[in-house]
């Protein structure tokens, strides 16, 4: 999208004309789903509103998911005014701010509420890194006990830095055979028996 888009998107959500320009979100999220979730990021933030917009995301995400609603917002055979309208209804019934009723809007006359998930998936992503959190998934071949997980809670600890919190989420997989894979924030460790066994073979084919 053409950044004089963006900054119409921006203006839109902001109700000042005298600051349009965006606030930095804390992490970047590529594509059209990733600048209108920044646009939004961006308006919140201005208005001191990131968490009551993050709270009613759930609300826009539960109409979208409702599939009374879904066959009529979502349906590329639908006009455009008549998905808009519904929409409009739905979250004026829910209650939500101004704020996320324009950021329906945009998507609205944009021709992108198809998108709308996927922007929300993009802001909550957003929301978590403001706060510090650093995804991180674990996958080992059998599910860890209690003392093995807390230990790994230190250990894991040490690739942060000040106010950031691990947001842990452990997966088995008996395919890797033993050991385990971590991929936290950039960094991707795979320390699997499966991996191993793995380059064991391709060496001794090279000798």
């Amino acid at each position: 999208m053409a950044a004089h888009m963006l900054g119409q998107q921006a203006r839109q959500f902001s109700t000042s004309v005298v600051r349009p320009i965006l606030v930095k979100s804390p992490l970047t999220v590529y594509g059209v789903e990733g600048r209108y979730a920044t646009a939004l990021f961006s308006a919140a933030s201005k208005k001191k509103q990131l968490e009551q917009v993050e709270q009613e995301l759930v609300k826009v995400r539960a109409i979208i998911k409702d599939p009374k609603l879904s066959s009529i917002i979502m349906n590329p055979h639908v006009k455009r005014a008549l998905k808009q309208k519904t929409f409009t209804a739905a979250l004026t019934k829910a209650k939500v701010s101004p704020i996320t009723m324009n950021f329906i809007n945009v998507l609205g006359d944009n021709r992108r509420l198809p998108l709308t998930g996927d922007v929300i998936t993009a802001f909550n992503k957003m929301m978590s890194a403001h706060r510090g959190e650093v995804p991180c998934i674990v996958t080992t071949s059998h599910p860890l006990d209690e003392a093995s997980l807390a230990a790994l809670k230190v250990a894991l600890n040490g690739f942060l830095q000040k106010g950031q919190t691990i947001l842990l989420q452990t997966k088995s997989d008996s395919s890797i055979l033993g050991g385990m894979i971590v991929s936290i924030g950039d960094n991707y460790v795979d320390m699997s028996t499966k991996t191993k066994i793995r380059k064991l073979t391709a060496l001794i084919k090279e000798t």
